[in-house]
């Protein structure tokens, strides 16, 4: 079975939104790989130094087949160091993974289906 990581930006941490309702929209859009036959896992991360750990132990848990950057994280221009450090780190700890990205939470299926 192909696999495929998710990597957002934690919705909770962004001041204004209501994160538990982008949160459900996350959970569901994960529950959709399920459906096209593909193991797949999130990790959220917000800017700061926790998240180089956190994503080095996503990315070396399973040999991802995919790895699924979110636009949240590639679209804010505050996150661009964010964003370099993601793609590096799975250049780094993922080095066989395809990478991909998404438009918005509800197209990561189609994202990692495009490498995969």
């Amino acid at each position: 079975m192909p696999s495929a990581l998710i990597i957002g930006y934690d919705p909770r941490a962004i001041p204004g939104v209501d994160g538990e309702a982008l949160r459900a929209g996350l959970d569901a859009e994960l529950a959709r790989f399920a459906e096209h036959g593909i193991d797949a896992a999130m990790t959220l991360v917000v800017f700061g130094e926790a998240a180089e750990s956190t994503l080095v132990a996503s990315l070396t848990k399973h040999p991802w087949d995919v790895v699924i950057v979110g636009g949240g994280i590639r679209k804010t221009e505050q996150l661009l160091p964010l964003f370099e450090q993601i793609v590096n780190l799975i250049r780094r700890h993922a080095p066989r993974a395809a990478i991909a990205f998404n438009t918005s939470g509800g197209d990561s299926v189609e994202a990692a289906k495009r490498w995969l």
